[in-house]
């Protein structure tokens, strides 16, 4: 070989080797500072995403930082509401900007633990995930009462209830649990609330409806078959093998306790519709919204199924924009992102085409679709 033939061979293997580092997306360790990178240097626009920054600031969420009046102002109309779980003053705006695993961009106290409301849901759903992907699970296609006998699933309409339906919010599910009932979760803005009680049901599966009771029942069911605490099975499975804090917390409601295998357990909720749920930081819901975006790897490792995410993420028949408890773009431009999003406006938006994590947190929600179209101005 001459030695422009070695000029050519090292040259070759350098650009070969940048390739292979532009293309290998790099995951944070625990209790590391998150490597930076220029916004030029991943091909964001510098410019429009500060004023991306800009606009999550000034659109901060209009109630109050005192998050139990704003849960008791937010669902008022509900008969029987009340406060059943933790709560805790909220901090301000706060977001980061992740592409390729580099923290690109960052505002507001990224540390600071706060409540994430229905952004819980996605967390939850996952536990379902690790749970087939165990066969702990056969199929959530089978029905709920094989394998949770108490009688919640008793009754011609409830029996019929699949794992499915829980996940798509499309079970009509009719009960009570933990002394809230069905009927009494956002019941209809017109007419008598009472005549909700005795409404007609839905075949399961048919009719999507936001329910935070039916959503505290999967929490529920899933306990029974995990038979250990749901942030036990998140914190083991998830949580640290991605390098999150110690700081997060999933809390159910002072009187959702059972008992399992001789243990008093505590049931956890799907949001923080009457307290409790997910209370977690911003660079947590990073990491997590970072594993997705790579299918469920983190730095080599499959820690849940391409298949259950593909799953997930799939148009449920009963609502176009849900899957798994994860909201998709149903949109005419049907940008590549999917998303969780929690009361208050609280948001993990994940692209895995582009490598794109972004979360951003107390974002006013009817300001959500302008901050996507912000989003993408910086591509």
């Amino acid at each position: 070989m001459n030695l422009i033939q070695k000029l050519l061979a090292v040259y070759f293997c350098f650009c070969l080797q940048t390739l292979v580092a532009q293309d290998t997306p790099y995951f944070p360790a625990r209790g590391v500072e998150w490597s930076t990178k220029p916004a030029a240097e991943v091909k964001l626009a510098e410019k429009q995403l500060k004023e991306l920054i800009a606009f999550a600031q000034a659109h901060e969420y209009t109630e109050s930082r005192d998050l139990r009046q704003a849960i008791l102002k937010g669902f008022e109309r509900e008969p029987f509401h009340k406060i059943l779980g933790e709560t805790k003053e909220r901090g301000g705006p706060a977001g980061m900007v992740i592409k390729n695993g580099y923290l690109v961009a960052s505002w507001g106290d990224i540390d600071r633990v706060d409540m994430t409301f229905s952004v819980t849901k996605s967390f939850l759903s996952t536990t379902a995930g690790l749970a087939v992907d165990r066969q702990i699970i056969n199929s959530i296609d089978d029905s709920v009462k094989q394998y949770v006998w108490q009688g919640e699933f008793d009754g011609h309409h409830n029996e019929k209830i699949t794992w499915r339906h829980l996940l798509t919010q499309s079970s009509d599910w009719y009960g009570q649990l933990w002394g809230s009932y069905d009927w009494a979760d956002r019941p209809p803005s017109e007419g008598d609330i009472n005549d909700w009680s005795k409404r007609s049901l839905n075949e399961p599966g048919t009719v999507f409806e936001y329910n935070d009771v039916r959503v505290n029942l999967l929490a529920y069911s899933l306990l029974q078959v995990w038979r250990k605490p749901l942030p036990q099975v998140l914190k083991e499975h998830i949580m640290d093998p991605i390098g999150a804090s110690n700081t997060w917390r999933w809390f159910g409601y002072d009187n959702s306790f059972i008992t399992v295998d001789g243990i008093n357990m505590q049931s956890v909720s799907g949001g923080g519709h009457s307290g409790g749920g997910m209370f977690i930081s911003t660079r947590d819901m990073a990491r997590f919204g970072l594993l997705f975006a790579n299918n469920g790897t983190w730095n080599g490792e499959q820690l849940i199924s391409k298949d259950w995410i593909g799953d997930a993420v799939q148009p449920s028949k009963a609502k176009d924009d849900y899957g798994l408890m994860w909201w998709l773009d149903n949109k005419d431009n049907k940008l590549p992102f999917y998303y969780a999003a929690g009361f208050g406006g609280n948001f993990i938006i994940i692209d895995p085409e582009n490598q794109l994590v972004v979360v951003t947190r107390w974002l006013n929600p009817s300001n959500f679709d302008e901050f996507v179209e912000l989003l993408y101005k910086t591509f």
